[in-house]
């Protein structure tokens, strides 16, 4: 089972991409921790990419499109993937389409998580991180028995730059801008189902499975 998740910052992608694994032994694959992975290895692609990352230049997308077609040579994905991160515009998509074909793999859905933004930030910026063990909590769905310090260490918890409601806001922004396009990309393909993200983590779960053609409804 070979997909895409889509969604927005805070909306569960990691969360479902978890079950996913459990169930069908297919691996997360995120654009940014392939990126570094190939650096740290010292792939051909990561060669390239180190500078440009080190310098904090943009990467291009032949090389983002090298690295991913690496990661998908490995033995780990012989049941399929979970991409998150990638393609982020339609003409990744397309080199995407054309990668997959010369490996003999195709997508077999692109699921994509749709939750208000209200909800989106209310969820990060609830968040809260142990700086000692980073264990993470949520002021009001998972809160610590001390109210600001962990459990495990009893170390003050911090709220994260990235987490704050500006921050947040400017990022979905971005998403939203960037992922419109995509969205009508494989609409036209029939390969869009989207999924409420917003509900119990098994049941959004559920969803997704039925969206995948690995669920009934």
């Amino acid at each position: 089972m070979n997909l895409i998740l889509l969604g927005p910052p805070n909306a569960g992608k990691g969360t479902q991409a978890k079950k996913l694994f459990a169930d069908f032994h297919i691996p997360q694959i995120s654009t940014g921790d392939i990126l570094r992975k190939a650096v740290a290895d010292g792939t051909e692609m990561g060669k390239i990419a180190g500078p440009l990352m080190a310098a904090g230049q943009y990467v291009p997308d032949d090389v983002v499109i090298g690295i991913v077609k690496e990661r998908l040579r490995q033995a780990d994905v012989a049941n399929g993937f979970v991409l998150d991160g990638f393609p982020r515009t339609p003409a990744q998509a397309d080199a995407l389409d054309k990668m997959l074909s010369g490996l003999g793999k195709h997508l077999d859905a692109v699921i994509s998580l749709e939750v208000p933004h209200k909800t989106l930030v209310e969820r990060g910026s609830g968040r809260r991180v142990c700086p000692a063990d980073g264990s993470v909590y949520h002021v009001d769905q998972s809160p610590p028995k001390r109210a600001g310090f962990c459990d495990k260490c009893g170390t003050g918890l911090v709220q994260r730059p990235d987490d704050m409601p500006d921050v947040i806001e400017k990022r979905l922004q971005k998403y939203d801008a960037e992922t419109s396009p995509l969205k009508d990309f494989y609409a036209k393909k029939g390969l869009l189902k989207s999924v409420d993200g917003v509900g119990s983590p098994d049941g959004i779960y559920e969803e997704i499975k039925a969206a995948a053609g690995k669920g009934r409804r």
